[in-house]
C-alpha cells in the first residue's frame, strides 16, 4: 500500500489474520489499527496542533492531513531526529546502529503539508485554546492532540534522580540514554554483572525489560562470556513470561537470573555512584553496569494541560481518545489509560489514527466513525529468536475497549526453532512497516 493511499485494509479479526498481515513486513502491518471506514473529507478546515512526534503524534498528524488535506496541522516536536524505543535494545546489543532507529519528519512536511516546529511545548491554556512554545511563540487550536509519551517519576525511587541517571541510565527514552548505556556495556569488564531493575505496572512497553535482558545476554555471550545478567523485578509476573524463560534456557543457559517481588526483587533504593541497589528486605546488590527502569507517568505537557488523574496517566473517551477531563484535547500513546491495550508503539500508532478520524469527523460535522485498534508486540531473545503477542480491540456495548475473542494470543510454547527464526524476521518486517506508516521512513 502506498503511503498516499486513502483506503484502509480489511481489519484483521483473528490472531491468524494478524500474523498474516504483520509477518508480511509491508505497510499494511501498521494500518491495522484505525477507524472502521475511510474518513476522507475535503469540505471543512480547522486548526489542529499535535504535540509529540512519536508513534502516536506523527501518525495522528499524517492521518489528519490524509483525512482532510484542508486542515491546518502543526506538529510540535523538540527533536529533528526521533529515536524509537522499539529496536533500541538491538543497539544495546551491538546489532543495530542508532541510525537504524532514527526517523525524521520530511514526509510529513513535504508530502502531507504538516507544519513541523522543533521546539518544546511548555504549557496549554484549554480555555483560550492555545499552546505556549519553548521558543516564545503561541499556537492557537480548535483541536489539540497530545502524544507526550512518558516522563520518569523522579520522586518514586529513593536515590534515583536525573543526576543518578547519568551513572545508572534508564534508557527508557531512546537517544542519549541509549548511547550512554551502550558505552557502559562496551567498557564493562568480562566477569561483571549487568543488573536491570524492572518496575511495577503500568509502564511503557511491558515486555521491554525482558527483551533488553535477553539481547544484552546475547551480547555478553559473544564478547564477555564470563558475565551475567540479574533482573530485579517489582512484580511476580510479566508479559510473555513463560516464553521468555523458555528462550533464556534455550539460548542463554544460566546467564540470566530473574528475581521477582516475592523473592525480594523489588528495588527500593539506588546508589548510582556506587552502582548499588537495595531491595525491599535490605539485600544489597552491586553491579558492573546498572540499568534502572524506574516508575513512570504521562509526559509533563499532559499534566500542564490538566488531563491527568491521580494515577499520573490520562483517562480518555475510548471512542475518540478525547480527554475525559478537558474538552477538545485528545491524548494518544503511552500517556493514556487504555487497558487492555498495552503501552506500545503499535497501540500508539493505532490510537493516533482513531483520534485523527474522530477529529476530522467532528470538524466536518459528521457522526463519529466506529473505531478499531490492533496491537502486536515482537520481542527478540536473540537477533534470530523471536516471540510475539497480538490482539484486535473494539468497543463493547458499554463503550469500553475489549480484546476481540480469538484475536488475542501469544506465540506457542515449545515451538520449533524455525518458527522462532520466522518471528524474528517478522519483527524486522513489523518495524519497517510501522516506521514507514508513521514517518515514511524506509531503513
Amino acid at each position: 500500500m502506498s503511503s498516499r493511499d486513502s483506503k484502509f485494509p480489511r481489519i484483521a479479526t483473528s490472531r491468524r489474520d494478524l500474523l498474516k498481515v504483520f509477518g508480511a513486513g509491508t505497510a499494511l502491518a501498521a494500518t491495522a489499527g484505525c477507524a472502521g471506514t475511510p474518513f476522507i473529507s475535503r469540505g471543512s478546515a480547522g486548526r489542529v496542533v499535535v504535540v509529540g512526534g512519536g508513534f502516536g503524534g506523527a501518525t495522528a498528524a499524517k492521518y489528519l492531513k490524509r483525512g482532510n488535506p484542508a486542515l491546518e496541522v502543526t506538529l510540535v516536536e523538540p527533536n529533528a531526529t526521533f529515536y524509537t524505543c522499539p529496536f533500541s535494545n538491538l543497539h544495546l546489543a551491538g546489532e543495530r546502529a542508532m541510525s537504524g532507529i532514527a526517523h525524521n519528519y520530511e514526509e510529513l512536511k513535504q508530502v502531507y503539508g504538516v507544519r513541523v516546529i522543533h521546539t518544546r511545548a511548555e504549557d496549554v491554556d484549554p480555555v483560550a485554546k492555545t499552546v505556549k512554545l519553548g521558543n516564545g511563540n503561541t499556537l492557537s487550536y480548535d483541536k489539540l492532540v497530545l502524544s507526550p509519551g512518558i516522563d520518569i517519576r523522579w520522586d518514586a525511587l529513593e536515590g534515583y534522580d536525573q543526576a543518578a541517571a547519568e551513572h545508572a541510565p534508564h534508557a527508557w527514552q531512546a537517544g542519549d540514554q541509549t548511547r550512554l548505556l551502550r558505552r557502559q556495556l562496551e567498557a564493562m569488564e568480562d566477569g561483571g554483572t549487568f543488573i536491570l531493575s524492572a518496575p511495577a505496572n503500568p509502564f511503557r512497553c511491558p515486555p521491554g525489560p525482558y527483551e533488553r535482558a535477553s539481547l544484552i545476554a546475547h551480547y555478553l555471550g559473544k564478547h564477555k562470556p564470563r558475565s551475567k545478567v540479574l533482573i530485579l523485578d517489582a512484580k511476580d509476573n510479566f508479559s510473555k513470561q513463560g516464553l521468555f524463560m523458555q528462550g533464556w534456557r534455550e539460548n542463554h543457559g544460566d546467564r540470566i537470573e530473574w528475581v521477582g517481588l516475592s523473592g525480594d526483587g523489588k528495588v527500593v533504593r539506588v546508589d548510582a555512584a556506587k552502582r548499588e541497589v537495595v531491595t525491599e528486605f535490605g539485600t544489597v546488590h552491586k553491579a558492573s553496569v546498572l540499568n534502572v527502569v524506574p516508575p513512570q507517568k504521562a509526559g509533563l505537557i499532559a499534566h500542564r494541560a490538566g488531563v491527568t488523574d491521580a494515577s499520573g496517566w490520562v483517562p480518555v473517551n475510548p471512542q475518540t481518545f478525547e480527554s475525559q477531563r478537558v474538552k477538545d484535547i485528545y491524548v494518544v500513546g503511552d500517556a493514556t489509560v487504555a487497558a487492555p491495550m498495552p503501552k506500545s508503539g503499535f497501540a500508539a500508532n493505532a490510537q493516533g489514527k482513531v483520534a485523527a478520524a474522530a477529529i476530522v469527523a467532528e470538524l466536518d460535522g459528521r457522526s463519529l466513525p466506529k473505531p478499531y485498534w490492533a496491537n502486536t508486540c515482537y520481542s527478540l531473545i536473540t537477533p534470530d529468536y523471536g516471540i510475539s503477542v497480538a490482539a484486535v480491540y473494539k468497543l463493547n456495548e458499554e463503550g469500553q475497549i475489549y480484546a476481540v475473542p480469538g484475536s488475542d494470543g501469544v506465540s506457542a510454547l515449545d515451538a520449533p526453532l524455525v518458527t522462532r527464526r520466522l518471528e524474528a524476521e517478522y519483527a524486522v518486517g513489523w518495524y519497517n512497516a510501522i516506521s514507514q506508516d508513521t514517518w515514511g521512513t524506509v531503513l
